[in-house]
């Protein structure tokens, strides 16, 4: 581990760092403010404000953080602060600076780093404001860094103020020592508010210069029209009435020589002089923090895009609603068609759509409702005071014949429509989360109708909300007891019906309802907090059970696993595929993952990623399900793709519909053009069978060939006595 020298300044810096007397203050809680949200606003879950001492870092604000310091010579900020921008370390363990620093082999196992140098006015880096996280990251944008550059000036702008107040409590001497360096405006006025001193940083801030002002009134520092409100104590000072003030820190409008307005804070202290009282003023300007401040909350409270409220502030205006016990109504929309707009014709025309559907609901949502974006092409209205259905409805109906407008953008002319669900307080919820999915799972039903649906909320609903819950709790349940178990379905070649591998498939075993297939709880699982850490432990039992056959006899012999979208978030998925395959032994050509069309139409970068990475691996991918949804294909073109595997929907219409008939055959031919295997899934009859082969289909999987069965039966059915069982791993500890 290298280290940077230290800094030419470095007496200087220690002396900067001196005058706050930070090094073992305790937490100051505007700081503490600040790095909460830069934690909550750039997603990490360690930030801190850190202050580089002689041969220590000191971390004074801090969240998710244990340590209160650590030497400097191994402390990232002490890089940081020898550079002027921000220092960004996705992986610490590829970066041959910081890889065998022991925060990184050690607690707290350091991965992600971005750091932003804290400088004074006067140019000492005194600390920085950090963030820290235990998993690299793919990407640290530009607007990520600008956030945290920002914050990092908040930062200084609470140093300086806590300087200035130290200024202010010292003696007349000091304080106009300091006034000397200050950037800041310091302003000493006499016991009838004449001006009696006035600093380098004022002439700058103010434009008047001291032979402007020198025994002048100081109430010359505002505009005539502002002579109440916070503004007012300035003429009071000036009428020598203000020490009551002293020790008070407001903002309030000031006046440059030009004429510009500009708000300022301001801090008062008194102390006397030969028995007369004198005052002493540090202003600021906070044009730039207003800017900042203004900025942040944009963010926090408004989506970026559209400008509406944002789900954080919907859920608020509901609690109001609720807690005041009024009635309300929510009604959520999702619009039809938007994914085909943002396939046809990119994203920058989706955006324009989405800033046109946020006007009109904003417009629909009237002057006592909030219009907020939920996300994608995800919205919702809540409307306070409005209980009766047949208002909820008409204004559901109002917003969708709105939405049904045609959509004018950069000459193209776009018809969609939206969806519309329906729930009420108190009738439907009185909880705001249930509240919120009272209103989704209408609008799912009303999806499911069709295009330009709306659904209220009922009973019936309430009742699959319910069947849903008691599915996640049952799952989170089942992780902890280990009740899922692997069933594995044949593969076979259909030229001699000779076996070349079996598709590993999850089954629950339920303690009360018995072996449940993937259909009664996979839609729920996929969407649970569980669903990467189940996926990991299919992969590496399927691993497992494939290599036990394998030294059985079973050559050549492949073991195909279905993915879940949860398994591409963490960014590591080819390196926890490639750690399975070393624990278990199984070469890479053994293993084929299956992924849906709902992944890979994410085109979400950690996708695609990982997929060239396991594909270099020589591990396989498989298409599922290709021809049943929107998939395009761009996807065969741009994806590492292996196989594609015909959905049973067109295999059991093969003998009976044309129409089934030819997607099979342009599947079939598309693999080949594309260098491709394909597979015939849901294969139950020998005609299907000579149909597919005819086509050019090499292998097929069905009852046909045999059911998804257990690792016991699946062996006893190809002879492997003695190899029926692989070891056990548990699912509750698997990730």
């Amino acid at each position: 581990m290298s280290t940077p020298p230290l800094n030419v300044d470095e007496a200087a810096r220690l002396q900067a760092l001196a005058e706050l007397d930070m090094s073992d203050a305790e937490p100051d809680v505007a700081l503490t403010h600040i790095v909460e949200l830069a934690a909550r606003l750039l997603g990490a879950p360690t930030a801190f404000v850190s202050f580089v001492d002689r041969d220590r870092q000191i971390f004074n604000a801090k969240v998710g953080l244990d340590l209160c310091e650590t030497a400097r010579d191994i402390a990232f900020c002490n890089r940081t602060i020898a550079q002027d921008t921000l220092l960004v370390v996705r992986d610490a363990t590829r970066d041959p600076r910081f890889c065998d620093n022991p925060l990184v082999s050690g607690p707290p196992f350091i991965r992600f780093y971005a750091g932003a140098p804290l400088r004074t006015r006067a140019g000492h880096a005194i600390g920085t404001l950090c963030l820290l996280g235990p998993e690299p990251r793919d990407a640290f944008t530009d607007q990520d860094r600008q956030i945290l550059a920002d914050l990092a000036r908040l930062v200084i702008d609470r140093l300086e103020l806590r300087r200035a107040e130290a200024g202010r409590r010292a003696t007349q001497t000091r304080f106009e020592h300091i006034a000397d360096t200050s950037p800041d405006a310091i302003v000493c006025t006499d016991a009838q508010g004449l001006v009696s001193f006035w600093s380098a940083g004022a002439e700058h801030m103010f434009g008047h210069t001291g032979a402007e002002v020198l025994g002048r009134s100081i109430a010359r520092l505002i505009p005539d029209r502002m002579a109440g409100g916070s503004e007012g104590l300035l003429r009071r000072l000036a009428q020598g009435s203000a020490e009551h003030l002293t020790g008070r820190t407001v903002e309030l409008t000031a006046e440059h020589r030009d004429g510009r307005e500009f708000p300022v804070e301001l801090s008062l202290s008194t102390w006397r002089e030969n028995g007369v009282p004198t005052h002493g003023a540090i202003m600021r300007d906070v044009s730039q923090r207003w800017a900042i401040e203004e900025r942040l909350f944009r963010l926090a409270h408004l989506d970026p895009l559209t400008e509406l409220p944002n789900r954080l502030v919907l859920r608020g205006r509901i609690e109001a609603a609720l807690a005041q016990a009024e009635p309300a109504a929510v009604l959520m929309f999702d619009l039809d068609g938007f994914k085909e707009v943002n396939d046809a014709h990119g994203h920058a025309v989706g955006d324009a759509v989405l800033k046109v559907t946020a006007a009109r609901l904003r417009a629909c949502a009237g002057p006592d409702g909030t219009a907020a974006r939920l996300g994608g092409d995800e919205f919702a209205i809540v409307l306070p005071g409005v209980g009766d259905p047949l208002v909820a409805v008409a204004a559901a109906e109002a917003a969708l014949r709105a939405l049904a407008e045609p959509y004018s953008v950069d000459g193209l002319v776009m018809h969609l429509g939206a969806s519309a669900g329906i729930a009420l307080s108190p009738a439907h919820a009185t909880e705001g989360s249930e509240f919120l999915a009272c209103a989704d799972a209408a609008l799912y039903d009303a999806k499911a109708r069709g295009r330009g649906q709306h659904r209220l909320f009922t009973p019936e609903l309430r009742a699959a909300i319910q069947r849903t819950r008691a599915c996640r709790e049952g799952l989170r349940r089942a992780v902890l007891r280990d009740e899922f178990v692997l069933h594995y379905q044949p593969q076979v070649r259909l030229s001699d019906g000779a076996l070349m591998g079996a598709e590993a498939l999850i089954r629950w075993q339920h303690p009360e309802h018995g072996l449940l297939p993937p259909a009664a709880f996979l839609d729920v699982l996929d969407n649970s907090p569980d669903a990467a850490r189940i996926g990991d432990w299919v992969l590496r039992t399927a691993c497992v059970q494939a290599e036990a056959w394998r030294a059985g006899g079973l050559h050549p012999f492949r073991i195909g696993v279905n993915l879940f979208a949860a398994q591409f978030r963490g960014g590591d998925l080819a390196a926890r595929v490639a750690a399975s395959l070393a624990e278990t032994g199984l070469p890479p050509e053994a293993l084929e993952l299956e992924i849906t069309e709902t992944i890979i139409l994410r085109h979400d970068p950690q996708v695609d990623a990982a997929l060239q990475a396991l594909r270099a691996m020589g591990v396989g991918i498989a298409f599922d399900d290709y021809g049943t949804g929107y998939a395009s294909l761009s996807l065969l073109k741009n994806f590492p793709l292996t196989r594609l595997k015909i959905d049973r929907g067109f295999v059991n219409g093969l003998c009976v519909d044309r129409r089934d008939a030819a997607i099979v055959r342009a599947v079939i031919d598309l693999s080949r053009r594309f260098g491709l295997t394909v597979i015939a899934e849901g294969v139950e009859t020998q005609e299907q069978r000579r149909r597919l082969l005819s086509k050019g289909c090499q292998e097929a999987q069905g009852y046909l060939f045999g059911r998804p069965m257990s690792a016991e039966a699946f062996a006893a059915q190809y002879g492997l006595a003695g190899q029926a069982e692989a070891p056990v791993t548990r699912a509750g500890s698997a990730g």
